[in-house]
């Protein structure tokens, strides 16, 4: 039994105040659904999120697409831990502060030592997509 993904689902509608990763308790998006390989979160834009002219700063975009996606490796419950070879973002518009935004990340590959995956960050106001990525990732053998 996939104990990760039971605890993930059994998290739906709530904050992410316990989650394992520092940054995902800090960025603290509500887990919308969950399933092996996919997970959708919620998250409202708070000013420290923002650039100087209060629009969704790239670089968090890029933490939360990397985030996001580590998410959706994790929910395969593995005992191992995936690192990120590379993270391509497309900015596509804008999210203002204040505004919510669906995060929807999944695995589209996963073999015994890669994992290909996609995630966007949409928002909720407007349906558009703000930014999407892809990335790779290389399973790390832990001591």
């Amino acid at each position: 039994m996939n104990t990760v993904l039971q605890l993930l689902q059994s998290q739906i509608g709530k904050d992410s105040a316990q989650s394992p990763s520092p940054v995902g308790r800090w960025l603290n998006p509500t887990i919308l659904s969950a399933e092996e390989g996919e997970i959708a979160l919620e998250l409202t834009i708070r000013e420290e999120f923002c650039n100087p002219v209060g629009q969704l700063h790239g670089g968090l975009s890029s933490l939360i697409i990397d985030e996001c996606i580590g998410i959706a490796v994790f929910s395969y419950g593995e005992p191992t831990f995936y690192s990120t070879v590379n993270l391509a973002v497309d900015f596509l518009s804008s999210v203002r502060l204040g505004e919510v935004v669906i995060i929807n990340a999944k695995v589209l590959k996963k073999g015994r030592r890669l994992v290909n995956a996609y995630c966007e960050i949409i928002n909720k106001s407007n349906g558009r997509i703000a930014a999407k990525g892809t990335t790779n990732l290389v399973k790390v053998e832990m001591p």
